[in-house]
């Protein structure tokens, strides 16, 4: 098809939409519409299009790859929920804090074994610090401000076995066959690690607020110290024989988000499968490409990334499953977990396949063509990364999410970079930071709402208390996407 004005129209659509709904399903839903009317302006021919796009990049080898990978991640945190590994790991590490500082940095060192999803992350920590806060007389909100620089941040940052490796390395792969970019997309995305700057100033801007910024004298709000005086009539009833235990105990268990009360006891279950998948990612990962490499990172660059994460996913599942069987959990009920696990990502699932068919269809409309036409020669190559960053953390900051970020601007991103002689690699960083900021700063994060659902806060009180410090470390990621666009292309 003859490029023109109207491949711009699918993204002209799109984020607008997405922003106005705070949701980027509808958004992409719309766009993919009307992109397929553009095609085949009949009454059924778009429909007809439409559909066709839709299963079309489904269908794709690697598109179906990621989809089995998010499913089955999915399905394993819920197993391993359902078996008492969260719970387990909440009490075994809930008894060695004693001083608040020790519950900080408890926080930031869980960050070590609890890295492979925001959301899972949240869930397994929180419920500590929630049980511990009084005693340690921490806030709600120096405890989620520390677990949440530690979740969106510093998953982002981690190339293995981790629920986003697999959607990074899959809107880079689709914006780069949109560039025509014939490179390895998760050589690209390790190599783009290190511009992904926003995760690393909101990092270090978390330390000092963590550590040194928070008073823990004038942090907890009216509402906590009537909870806790109400806590403390309780105790002087004798109702409660062990009082630290009891608060304990009872911090935990009305955290539903992280297990049911009912739910064993067991670390072990916690531990072994999350240990597994990392070492069999990497081993497995040196063993698809040590041979004819240099070194070991050499030979992880050259293994097909995204078939060993899957690789090393199933045969955690698989091991992970015979190992609760011998602890006697029923197979029925581990399937009714997993699946209900698996589930819960529909709506990822459902995202990532309209974002493939967008880009697609987009292409064909001329996307790339029209960009390199109208675009190249007038778009200083200095302007591109900055202006990513801050329209993505703009559009992230209202939709709440960072994977439909990411997958709204990557390409049109790197097709931008292409066209004007911008670095790649710094241009792929500044989507991933934009949406990092989102996730992070915005009332809409799920990984927000999900942490003051455990700690019962407000959301938009505490998504204020997270501005200023957000807004430190966007500005300075800003400067330095600016400054690298003048010293390296």
């Amino acid at each position: 098809m003859e490029p023109s004005w109207k491949a711009l129209l699918p993204f002209l659509v799109v984020i607008p939409l997405s922003i106005w709904t705070r949701q980027v399903i509808p958004g992409l839903f719309v766009a993919l519409l009307l992109g397929s009317y553009l095609v085949d302006p009949t009454i059924l021919g778009g429909l007809k299009t439409m559909l066709t796009y839709l299963v079309h990049n489904l269908m794709q080898t690697n598109n179906i790859r990621i989809i089995i990978f998010l499913y089955v991640f999915a399905g394993l945190i819920s197993i391993i929920k359902y078996t008492g590994g969260i719970k387990g790991f909440v009490h075994l590490v809930g008894k060695k804090v004693k001083t608040a500082r020790s519950a900080l940095l408890l926080t930031w060192i869980s960050t070590m074994v609890t890295f492979s999803d925001p959301d899972f992350r949240i869930v397994t920590i929180a419920p500590i610090m929630k049980a511990l806060k009084k005693r340690l007389h921490l806030s709600s909100q120096q405890i989620g401000f520390t677990i949440e620089v530690t979740s969106n941040p510093v998953v982002a940052l981690i190339p293995l076995a981790t629920a986003f490796v697999g959607y990074m390395v899959s809107v880079i792969d689709k914006a780069l066959k949109t560039a025509g970019i014939h490179e390895k997309a998760y050589t690209v995305y390790v190599k783009s690690i290190p511009f992904n700057f926003f995760s690393f100033t909101i990092i270090l801007v978390g330390l000092y607020y963590s550590f040194f910024r928070y008073n823990k004298k004038r942090t907890l709000s009216l509402l906590e110290i009537r909870k806790q005086n109400r806590a403390v009539m309780v105790e002087a009833g004798s109702e409660l024989e062990n009082p630290n235990e009891q608060q304990g105990e009872e911090g935990l268990e009305s955290c539903p988000e992280a297990f049911e009360k009912d739910t064993p006891t067991k670390p072990w279950n916690l531990i072994v499968p999350l240990s597994l998948v990392l070492l069999l990612t990497l081993f497995l990962s040196w063993w698809d490409g040590h041979q004819g490499a240099a070194n070991f990172f050499d030979a992880f660059l050259r293994s097909d990334a995204l078939g060993v994460m899957l690789e090393s996913l199933m045969i955690t599942v698989i091991l992970t499953v015979i190992y609760f069987l011998w602890q006697r959990f029923k197979l029925a009920d581990l399937l009714t977990h997993f699946v209900k696990g698996g589930n819960e990502l529909m709506s990822v699932i459902l995202m990532l396949t309209l974002i493939w068919a967008v880009s697609a269809i987009s292409e064909d409309l001329g996307f790339s063509a029209y960009i390199t036409e109208h675009v190249k020669g007038w778009i200083p190559h200095y302007f591109v990364a900055p202006v990513l960053f801050l329209l993505g953390a703009l559009i992230s900051y209202f939709i709440g999410s960072s994977w439909g970020t990411w997958g709204l601007l990557m390409p049109l991103g790197v097709t931008l970079a292409a066209e004007s002689g911008t670095n790649i690699l710094l241009v792929i960083g500044a989507v991933f930071a934009s949406g990092t900021f989102g996730a992070f700063a915005s009332p809409l994060s799920d990984n927000t709402v999900t942490l003051c659902t455990i700690l019962d806060l407000p959301v938009i009180e505490y998504a204020r208390t997270k501005l200023v410090p957000s807004f430190i470390a966007a500005g300075l990621a800003a400067v330095l996407f600016t400054v690298m666009s003048f010293v390296w292309r």
